[in-house]
C-alpha cells in the first residue's frame, strides 16, 4: 500500500484473474525463499515501475484461497508505468477512489477494507 506525499493511493488495474479489469493495490505472490519484504519490493516494481521500501504491516485479509498481507510502503524512485499483470497504474485521490467504488471498478471489498484500516486516499 503506497500513498504519496499528497495522500493519493497507488492503484493498478488487474490484467489477469483474479480481479481482471478491476482496480486494486499492487501485489502478488511471495515466491519460494522470499521474505514478505522482498516480495513486496519485487511485486510493486513489476506492476508499477516504482522502487519502494516496505514499512509496517497495515493488515491482513483472506480472499478465497489467498491470505494477503498489506504493508505500508515508501517510494524511493522509479517512474510510474503499468507492467507485469497490470494494464494501468495511477495515483488516485479520495474523489477518484469514490468514483471507482461507485462504478464497481474496485476489487471486491477493497474500499471497505481500506475504510476499516483508515488508509483511504485523501
Amino acid at each position: 500500500m503506497v500513498h504519496d506525499a499528497a495522500g493519493r493511493l497507488l492503484l493498478v488495474r488487474r490484467r489477469r484473474a483474479p480481479g481482471r479489469g478491476r482496480w486494486s493495490l499492487p501485489g502478488g505472490r511471495v515466491e519460494p525463499g522470499e521474505s514478505d519484504a522482498v516480495a513486496v519490493v519485487r511485486e510493486v516494481r513489476e506492476e508499477t515501475g516504482l522502487l519502494t521500501e516496505p514499512d509496517a504491516l497495515v493488515g491482513t485479509v483472506v480472499r478465497g484461497p489467498y491470505e494477503i498481507h498489506d504493508y505500508a510502503c515508501v517510494v524511493l524512485g522509479g517512474h510510474l508505468v503499468a507492467g507485469d499483470d497490470a494494464d494501468a497504474a495511477r495515483w488516485v485521490d479520495l474523489a477518484t477512489f469514490t468514483d471507482l467504488d461507485a462504478a464497481d471498478a474496485l476489487a471486491p471489498e477493497l474500499a471497505e477494507t481500506l475504510r476499516t484500516w483508515n488508509t483511504l486516499p485523501r
